[in-house]
């Protein structure tokens, strides 16, 4: 065993003799103290053993279950594929036969594409033939896809050690304020989640992971609020991971005496750009909120604040086993922390990787992030989108001409639209816009539009001689367009 897993099963054996009642996992309808996650977990792994060499995918709610089985092969050694349920069918199904997936635990939802993607009920896994060999660089421990910023994710594969090191280095941040209670609030099958529930286990912590759907999350983007709150103060938390989006409800509900911020001692918080005036706000409550930035090609952490080291608008300093540098043009290069490749590509050849994000860092070494290199953009609730693909789907329904898709940052995805006929009524645009959006994820659907009084052209520079929109001249001349359209 690799000396990262071997000082995290260390730890967890630690804990199973040390103080064997205290829980570890808490589910909604189960519960496990460390020495009953330690049965549990070589239970799975001799389970898992018996598979040696096949790639393992996990199609579980957040739950105890899906941290189990997720350790599971992590210590078993078999490539592990946590899928999204914010992904299409035609994405998972994209993510299985790309990596070629022999084995997996899924839930009772997903029957239907199980059974469609080839597999058969086998005991307590689905099983199926792989067709083809998935070229899966060595070392492999986690296939992490990222949120798709075209129809067909990539595959990001991590070693054991890169996922088990960023955790550490998450746990050794925290360490000061020794948070004993952690929820996880993302889904589990985002990357970030999985580094969370291992970090707060490297600790000894009590870790609480329910169903996103009775927190009150649904899909990428909407949130009962009363009821993730509730959540939060039943849960008793005191360390949570969250996107900025989840961190406005939270600093909003501290101000409106709804939550107390007493209960947290560590919110780490990223996978979107954060505003200045939203982290004031959590400082001015009182809320010890730390911003941090990575990527799954950097095992999703490269840089975070932490109690003693926090500078507001900053996303900190990079980890102790990363180097971070800047290009010529001020894109931030990584190195020490890459994948491993991308699945189906050729190995990397360099040992910096380019993250496609613009930054800078001050005298004392903090990082601070101004954009993104090429148009892709990140939603406030971290899921990447490129609005190519959008704006692919939109014009390519024969009742829009030109489209502009813009969401960084933002709750929700904003167009502007200018119909192939000018006549045509604004019920014929909603409709076009309501079935693009069925061939789209819902962290990339449109949910605000507005009707454009003349169409994108070189004449009035927004687009250019070959027809591609010049982005950054629409955004100015439709900012106040697009600032209503976020307050309708």
């Amino acid at each position: 065993m690799r000396p990262e897993l071997e000082q995290f099963r260390q730890k967890l054996n630690q804990y199973a003799l040390e103080f064997a009642h205290k829980k570890a996992l808490h589910g909604n309808n189960s519960a496990f103290d460390y020495s009953q996650l330690l049965d549990e977990l070589t239970s799975r792994e001799k389970q898992l053993s018996k598979h040696a060499g096949k790639v393992f995918a996990l199609a579980l709610e957040n739950s105890p279950e899906a941290v189990l089985w997720d350790l599971a092969a992590l210590f078993s050694g078999l490539p592990c594929v946590v899928l999204p349920s914010f992904f299409t069918p035609a994405q998972r199904a994209h993510c299985m036969m790309q990596s070629q997936v022999e084995l997996a635990i899924a839930s009772a939802d997903m029957n239907e594409e199980m059974l469609a993607a080839g597999f058969t009920a086998q005991n307590a896994f689905w099983a199926r033939t792989r067709t083809a060999d998935p070229g899966l660089p060595s070392n492999t421990a986690k296939i992490t896809y990222t949120s798709g910023t075209t129809g067909a994710p990539k595959g990001v594969c991590l070693s054991a050690e890169a996922l088990l090191r960023v955790a550490r280095e998450l746990q050794s941040a925290s360490q000061g304020s020794n948070p004993q209670r952690y929820l996880a609030v993302l889904p589990y099958a985002v990357l970030l989640e999985n580094l969370g529930v291992y970090a707060a286990l490297m600790t000894g912590a009590e870790v609480t992971v329910l169903p996103q759907q009775q927190m009150g999350i649904t899909g990428a983007s909407m949130v009962d609020w009363q009821r993730l709150l509730g959540t939060v103060v039943m849960s008793q938390a005191q360390s949570l991971i969250l996107v900025p989006q989840l961190l406005l409800g939270l600093v909003t509900a501290i101000e409106r005496n709804l939550l107390n911020s007493a209960q947290f001692r560590f919110v780490a918080v990223g996978g979107a750009r954060i505003s200045t005036d939203l982290l004031e706000r959590a400082h001015a409550v009182g809320l010890p909120v730390f911003q941090g930035y990575g990527l799954s090609e950097c095992a999703s952490v490269v840089s975070l604040n932490r109690p003693n080291a926090n500078r507001l608008g900053s996303v900190g300093r990079p980890l102790p086993h990363v180097q971070v540098r800047l290009g010529d043009d001020g894109e931030v290069m990584v190195r020490g922390s890459a994948l491993l490749g991308y699945l189906g590509e050729q190995p990397l050849q360099d040992d910096w990787l380019a993250t496609g994000d613009i930054g800078e860092f001050d005298a004392d070494g903090y990082l601070y992030l101004k954009g993104r290199k090429k148009h892709q953009f990140i939603t406030s609730f971290g899921r990447n989108v490129n609005p190519d693909w959008v704006e692919a789907e939109l014009t390519q329904q024969g009742t829009i001409a030109q489209a502009f898709v813009h969401g960084e940052g933002l709750s929700r995805n904003l167009a502007l639209l200018w119909p192939l006929d000018p006549a045509c009524s604004d019920k014929t645009l909603a409709c076009a816009v309501e079935q693009a959006n069925k061939a789209l994820p819902e962290y990339a659907q449109v949910r605000a539009w507005t009707r454009l009084s003349e169409p994108f052209t070189p004449n009035n520079q927004l687009l250019t001689s070959n027809g591609r929109l010049r982005r950054e001249a629409i955004l100015t001349r439709y900012h106040d367009t697009l600032s209503e359209l976020m307050t309708d």
